[in-house]
């Protein structure tokens, strides 16, 4: 089984999001983790707008990518620029992908406005995971 890890900065947002719709277009293909160069604890707006397009992240938990130094990862996935910079060497054969989401937990505005970004870049990392899997797994 391919064991594929998304990396982003704190492990909240972006790389939530995707290991939701990544496990749930791999289904049994991988094993899909996630991590953060810091943690910062799952984002509620993550967690309610997976939920609203039926995918529960609620148990998923923020992991700080040193956890997970004992696995060799055939994929490696940076979602934004910072994690990318600060990625740990991996000794095993990792392909590693990368791709800036902008960051939803840096919306501005309303509440509405709030949401509607965080599903603006939900709906991009949904694209995003959809073809990783139909591409890679």
């Amino acid at each position: 089984m391919k064991k594929v890890l998304v990396l982003c900065t704190g492990n909240s947002c972006r790389s939530q999001i995707a290991e939701g719709y990544l496990k749930h277009f791999a289904g049994d293909k991988a094993a899909i983790f996630s991590a953060g160069v810091e943690t910062h604890g799952v984002n509620p707006r993550a967690i309610f707008t997976m939920a609203r397009d039926g995918i529960d992240i609620s148990q998923h938990t923020s992991n700080n990518i040193r956890e997970y130094d004992n696995i060799n990862f055939d994929y490696v996935i940076t979602v934004c620029d910072n994690a990318k910079e600060r990625c740990p060497f991996f000794p095993a054969n990792a392909k590693k992908f990368h791709y800036n989401f902008p960051d939803p937990a840096k919306a501005t505005g309303s509440e509405d406005d709030i949401l509607a970004e965080f599903e603006r870049v939900r709906n991009l990392i949904k694209d995003y995971s959809r073809a990783f899997v139909l591409e890679n797994l």
